[in-house]
């Protein structure tokens, strides 16, 4: 599944919040699909920034770019690689730890 990385102006994180939370049992809702929000101090970027990953089918991500481009833009692609990688190695890990919680 494609995998994107928005950016946004931490001042505008609670615009970013709304069309995130927004109608969670749309078809097009975000809550349908794998998304994380992560601020940019907390992964090691810009400090003044919040990051969306989402990986999600093509078609919502082209939804998705639209409902963001008052706001938010794409990451370049070096920062959208580097916090893809950090996002994957965070699931990876948690689902190491569930596994060993229930002894698997």
């Amino acid at each position: 599944m494609p995998k994107h990385v928005y950016e946004c102006e931490t001042s505008k994180k609670v615009d970013l919040m709304k069309v995130i939370e927004a109608d969670p049992y749309a078809t097009d809702s975000f809550a349908r699909v794998s998304h994380k929000v992560k601020e940019g101090q907390l992964i090691g970027h810009d400090t003044q920034k919040v990051y969306l990953y989402i990986s999600a089918s093509d078609e919502f991500l082209k939804k998705a770019a639209e409902k963001l481009k008052e706001f938010a833009v794409r990451c370049k692609k070096e920062t959208e690689d580097d916090i893809i990688a950090k996002v994957d190695a965070e699931d990876s890990n948690a689902e190491t730890g569930f596994g060993s919680i229930f002894g698997e």
